[in-house]
């Protein structure tokens, strides 16, 4: 005969509602309790009737999470850590990629008032680009099924976690300064292409820091990207490179157009950083490993993930209630990409 959740219970010396808690993964456990049930469930081998569950509680177990574009090392990590930190809470995570087809968003909005999934993790790269835009205030709000937000977008409708990229954005321009540079470049800027909420963030923070010094700005050193990629980065960088450009440092908006800008500069003949210093934003692990090392904004990406995930299942279990902001700290890990001037 198969395994009851009674059966369970018994076993780890707890009540059937602590088991409940801990096959769903809504509400905190203590882990020395929820290891106990996780080893009665394995040694019961016991397999939840999920569509008597469904039926019962109204959720899925599963959880819808979209990123722009899955295939960089940013969202690789990321992935890695809600995966990881979703199933401890006993979810299955849908994967959703939005970057190029916005209106993918809608079609996740619509899973999870049709019940398909119980929540969703969305990172738009813009506001007026999100299907959370057409939702408004009011009865068409009050209609979104749990909904955490995570990055620069700024909205007040759903539950929120992101670094504070102005901020974050600022204290490496300043870094920069203070190790002697003053001709500095940014890669990533607003102005172009890819006009995205965390481009605009992270050139407010450089636009605030190179103020606050004092020092011009020459928007002629602003650089955009077609794609925040390295390839894109290394077109962006080498071409300004071989018509002339010479900036002291160049602040990448994130690791992966650093490591592209290195290779430009690498490339065209100068020394990173004794021509050119380069720092970047994210701190992944492939910009610990470059050549140089990457001077970088560093945070706690699994931090991020359970502030994230926990907010997203407070939300599942009470609708109601104002929305929550969550700001992850953040800090300048200083490598040797960014050297200094003396």
């Amino acid at each position: 005969m198969r395994a009851t959740v009674k059966d369970v219970a018994a076993l780890a010396r707890v009540s059937p509602k602590t088991v409940s808690n801990v096959i769903n993964g809504v509400v905190f456990v203590r882990p020395d309790t929820r290891h106990r049930v996780e080893n009665a469930l394995a040694e019961l081998d016991y397999v939840p009737n999920l569509s008597a569950r469904g039926l019962r509680t109204g959720r899925t177990g599963s959880i819808a999470l979209a990123f722009p574009d899955l295939s960089t090392p940013y969202s690789a990590e990321m992935t890695h850590w809600f995966v990881e930190q979703a199933h401890e809470r006993g979810w299955s995570i849908q994967l959703e990629q939005t970057g190029s087809r916005p209106e993918r968003e809608g079609e996740l909005l619509s899973r999870g008032k049709e019940h398909l999934v119980d929540g969703l993790v969305l990172n738009p790269i813009t506001l007026d680009a999100s299907a959370l835009s057409s939702a408004g205030t009011g009865a068409a709000a009050d209609s979104l099924p749990p909904v955490v937000v995570i990055g620069e977008v700024e909205q007040t409708l759903v539950d929120q976690v992101r670094v504070d990229s102005v901020a974050a954005a600022r204290d490496m321009t300043a870094h920069l300064i203070a190790a002697g540079h003053s001709r500095i470049a940014t890669l990533g800027d607003s102005a172009g292409e890819f006009d995205t909420a965390t481009a605009r963030a992270r050139t407010r923070g450089f636009e605030q820091a190179m103020a606050e010094a004092g020092l011009p700005l020459d928007r002629a050193l602003q650089y955009s990207c077609p794609e925040w990629t390295s390839a894109d980065a290394f077109s962006v960088v080498r071409a300004a490179v071989d018509r002339g450009d010479r900036p002291d440092a160049i602040f990448c908006f994130t690791d992966s157009l650093a490591i592209g800008a290195v290779s430009a500069l690498t490339s065209a003949g100068l020394r990173v950083p004794g021509d050119v210093a380069v720092a970047g934003f994210d701190d992944i692990v492939d910009g610990r490993f470059s050549v140089p090392p990457l001077t970088t904004v560093t945070f706690d990406k699994r931090l991020f993930v359970d502030r994230t995930l926990e907010l997203l299942a407070a939300r599942i279990a009470d609708r109601h209630g104002a929305a929550e902001l969550v700001l992850i700290p953040h800090e300048i890990v200083v490598r040797a990409s960014s050297g200094s001037r003396g």
